[in-house]
């Protein structure tokens, strides 16, 4: 069982704001409250899609993601940006790996702010596992959902660091404190959300 306790005092400690929830639906109405009449990019994120975070927080925001008609630039000019994490250490590393690269370009530079919202079950206790999670279960997963031509898609079982022209992990970007230039907050759910 993942120790969101321990997650949350060494984000805090990277400078990392943070706020936890049993659930995921306390979660959104938290997100709901604090987010009005701004512009709000999405990624590519399966957790915010679980969450519906789209579509409850358009009621009051313009909502930019190509998953809902915008596009991928459109997103990284928003006000806010809405992303997930592939791995998250007890120890206080968050790790994403992009394909094409608007996630991890997001999450560094450019917004007011940047919430990171990550299940429990993204959660490894170091940053050797978290790095071993977003590759050989994240990714794959994320391949399989993409209908991608690649051999953890085709296997669903691992990374094979293959060299496939339709891999999705291009990117990789570590988290090990807070970005001087961004304001970000990490919003913990005691659920499992997204791969």
């Amino acid at each position: 069982m993942a120790d969101l306790e321990k997650l949350k005092r060494n984000l805090e400690e990277r400078g990392f704001a943070v706020s936890c929830f049993d659930t995921a639906e306390e979660a959104a109405a938290y997100l709901d409250a604090a987010l009005d009449q701004k512009t709000i990019g999405i990624g590519g994120s399966v957790t915010i899609q679980e969450m519906g975070l789209a579509e409850r927080l358009g009621t009051h925001n313009r909502i930019l993601s190509h998953w809902t008609g915008g596009t991928q630039e459109e997103a990284a000019g928003a006000q806010v940006y809405l992303s997930s994490v592939n791995g998250a250490a007890e120890t206080g590393e968050l790790i994403n790996i992009d394909g094409t690269g608007n996630r991890v370009a997001s999450g560094l530079f450019g917004h007011e702010k940047v919430y990171f919202i990550i299940g429990q079950n993204k959660v490894a206790p170091d940053y050797d596992a978290a790095l071993w999670r977003a590759r050989n279960i994240a990714a794959p997963k994320n391949a399989q959902r993409l209908g991608v031509q690649t051999p953890c898609a085709a296997k669903g079982d691992r990374c094979y660091d293959c060299k496939s022209p339709q891999r999705i992990c291009r990117a990789l970007v570590v988290y090990w404190e807070k970005p001087r230039s961004m304001d970000m907050e990490v919003v913990l759910v005691r659920q499992d959300l997204g791969y």
